[in-house]
């Protein structure tokens, strides 16, 4: 049984399921999880830590990882809260696509080992020193970087896994990743009648608010990946850059195995 449907049995017979996992590895998209619970009625939590990656701040060097978290919940007529985010400024995989395209990084998103925001991705990706959500400190950076401290106390630290700068770091093997990984389910019929009515009520009015570019309407958590299906759907595939494909065809005959078959369409 999944640990995710381990915490949906038991707040569906406590109200609360709170089920947390060590000596674990990359447990893929963060969202997955959340999602189970919310489909099932509940509200859902998924955690976990990671290589570190994030520099806490005011430090030069990474202790903390991109430590994601995602909370997923149900409202009315198939529709659901959907909260997935990493707790540092980017994911690691934006700056990965950034050194394909050969574009420089935003600035806030990374330092150089001086402690000096670079836009420079291959710095970024060598050195593994991402700031937290929000940026330097100026910019409220403490909070994404309290936010990253608190998915490591419910993983790493609550689990008995490795924690912080005790894990191994990115792209190393010399040894088992021992990630620790938190998941909770909550019954929200356990407290007030019509959760998923005021969840919808609160939605619809963010939506509907005025926005400042007529062309861009105000989205709430999950509006972008939901249209982004919508638009894989419509273009029948997933599109790739040629960078991306390349990449992928060298490291499969670096594996020896099938490169990934792609189609190109003007």
């Amino acid at each position: 049984m999944s640990l995710i449907r381990l915490a949906i049995e038991k707040a569906k017979s406590a109200g609360v399921g709170w089920v947390a996992a060590n000596n674990s590895n990359h447990y893929g998209i963060a969202g997955w999880y959340s999602l189970q619970a919310a489909q099932a009625g509940l509200i859902g939590l998924s955690f976990t830590n990671t290589s570190p990656l994030q520099t806490p701040t005011r430090a030069k060097a990474a202790a903390l990882g991109t430590n994601p978290l995602t909370v997923a919940a149900p409202a009315k007529n198939g529709e659901t809260f959907f909260l997935d985010m990493a707790t540092t400024a980017v994911a690691l995989g934006k700056i990965e696509i950034q050194n394909r395209k050969n574009e420089p990084l935003p600035e806030g998103w990374a330092i150089d080992k001086s402690g000096k925001v670079t836009t420079d991705g291959r710095v970024a990706m060598q050195e593994g020193c991402l700031l937290p959500l929000g940026g330097t400190e100026i910019n409220s950076g403490y909070k994404g970087y309290g936010l990253a401290f608190m998915v490591e106390l419910f993983c790493g630290i609550l689990s008995g896994s490795d924690y912080g700068p005790k894990i191994r770091r990115w792209l190393e093997a010399d040894r088992p990743a021992n990630l620790g990984q938190c998941f909770i389910a909550v019954d929200p019929n356990c407290f007030a009648p019509g959760f998923s009515d005021r969840l919808q009520d609160m939605m619809d009015f963010c939506r509907n608010m005025e926005p400042t570019e007529s062309s861009k309407p105000v989205l709430v958590a999950g509006d972008p990946e939901k249209m982004h299906m919508d638009k894989v759907n419509r273009q029948g595939g997933i599109t790739y850059l040629q960078n991306q494909i390349d990449a992928s065809a060298a490291l499969a005959e670096k594996l020896g195995v099938d490169a990934m078959k792609s189609v190109i369409r003007s």
